[in-house]
């Protein structure tokens, strides 16, 4: 059901410190920042040739990004994103197994602007999983 891994998201404190990181000491291609209120969250995405990485800041003490990093002050691996070819035929699938949809279970637009959901970290071995419709 899941195809290719889309990115893997890290939290950070101090979004530009870290695009300049990877940008100036790994050599990576980072893209314009962009700002997803709806999630709570200011990104970038650092361009691998066979995957990405999104550095996530939290846009506000409310953000589960900051509640992330109140837990994990120095950031860390945050999410794994997963692309899916029909993201409501996945969470009825995944439904009927019993994996938990965090929310209300209906897909928002993700930074890509195509659908996405996310599944209950205690269902997947202590990982929060997004799932991304390609």
């Amino acid at each position: 059901m899941i195809g290719r891994l889309n990115h893997v998201a890290i939290a950070v404190g101090n979004l530009a410190e870290a695009a300049a990181l990877y940008r100036e000491v790994l050599g990576a291609k980072i893209s314009a920042p962009q700002e997803e209120p709806e999630h709570g969250v200011r990104v970038v995405f650092v361009e691998l040739p066979n995957t990405k990485i999104e550095l996530l800041e939290p846009l506000g003490a409310a953000s589960p990004i900051a509640k992330f990093l109140k837990r994990n002050p120095n950031g860390g691996i945050h999410h794994l994103c997963y692309e899916v070819a029909d993201i409501l035929a996945a969470r009825d699938r995944l439904s009927a197994a019993g994996a938990r949809i965090l929310g209300d279970g209906q897909p928002r637009p993700g930074a890509h602007g195509r659908p996405v959901l996310f599944l209950n970290p205690k269902d997947f071995s202590g990982t929060l999983i997004e799932l991304e419709q390609a």
